[in-house]
């Protein structure tokens, strides 16, 4: 999946060995909506938008996969959208129960040990939350389909360094770059879980679990919107020594989420890029979004 200013643009593998694309073209909320363009706001809204366009490419995807089984028993079989962002919301609330209600949870049953310090109890509940987020990339990237995604995530980062580079689309071109990319999602996830140490430090520990686990839910969005103007930030500054350590865990966590594509992989990044660039044709900014 490939995003530009103005274009979305998704390809599919499909079990025939056919590469099936759906694209559209997206106006910028920040158009109809000048408040978007505030900082902090526009990463926000980037979080919400991101679910969206997943849901969309987890959609279009599956309903790829079963098309040739629909094609072989001549019925039709279509995951719905609703199915789709039912799943998307279980998986969500998973994820906010994992990584911060249970941290925050098992912090609470260890202050006898940490003893009443504001400062200690947060960190604690920090070191927590990305012990298992690690976790939690570790375990799932041992699984031999998750690889095979991770593989497709790697694909999209070469391209997208290809791309940058000014070079051809071409297998060829895109195999010798770096499969680990600066302005990839799993950093942005690594930063999430750092800021939230910082934000989540502001609410006072005496106040009762639920109100601490309820804050945590709602501090969401503006969490993301700390992390996309850093993660932002960084990417205009990459070149600078003290800019590259700080973004050293999130390159060394890809090594986790991404894997080394084949050709084919390759293939459909690539068609998923000229897509997108080709309904974003026209406008000045073709940044892609990873």
């Amino acid at each position: 999946m490939m995003r530009a200013p103005r274009s979305l643009a998704i390809a599919v593998r499909r079990p025939d060995g056919e590469i099936a694309v759906r694209k559209e073209e997206v106006i910028p909320l920040s158009e109809r909506f000048p408040i978007v363009k505030l900082p902090v706001v526009r990463g926000a809204v980037a979080l919400f938008q991101s679910l969206i366009v997943g849901i969309k490419a987890l959609n279009f995807s599956a309903n790829e996969a079963i098309a040739e089984e629909d094609e072989k028993s001549g019925e039709k079989k279509e995951l719905s959208s609703w199915a789709m962002a039912g799943t998307m919301t279980i998986a969500f609330g998973f994820g906010i129960l994992l990584f911060f209600i249970m941290p925050l949870y098992l912090t609470k049953l260890l202050v006898p040990v940490i003893g009443d310090s504001n400062i200690i109890f947060n960190l604690v509940d920090g070191v927590i939350r990305v012990a298992v987020f690690l976790l939690y990339i570790w375990t799932i990237s041992r699984m031999e389909d998750i690889q095979r995604v991770f593989q497709y995530h790697g694909a999209e980062h070469k391209s997208i360094f290809a791309f940058e580079a000014g070079e051809d689309l071409t297998v060829e071109n895109v195999r010798k770059y770096s499969r680990l990319h600066p302005r990839c999602g799993t950093s942005f996830l690594l930063i999430v879980m750092v800021v939230s140490i910082v934000i989540f430090s502001m609410i006072p520990k005496l106040w009762p679990f639920y109100l601490k686990a309820g804050s945590r839910v709602v501090l969401l969005p503006l969490i993301a919107g700390v992390s996309y103007e850093f993660l932002k930030w960084s990417a205009k500054n990459d070149n600078s020594p003290l800019v590259k350590m700080i973004i050293a865990p999130g390159l060394a966590l890809q090594r986790l989420t991404t894997r080394e594509p084949d050709d084919s992989q390759m293939e459909v990044a690539i068609r998923s890029m000229e897509e997108a660039l080709a309904v974003n044709a026209g406008y000045k900014d073709d940044r892609l979004v990873i």
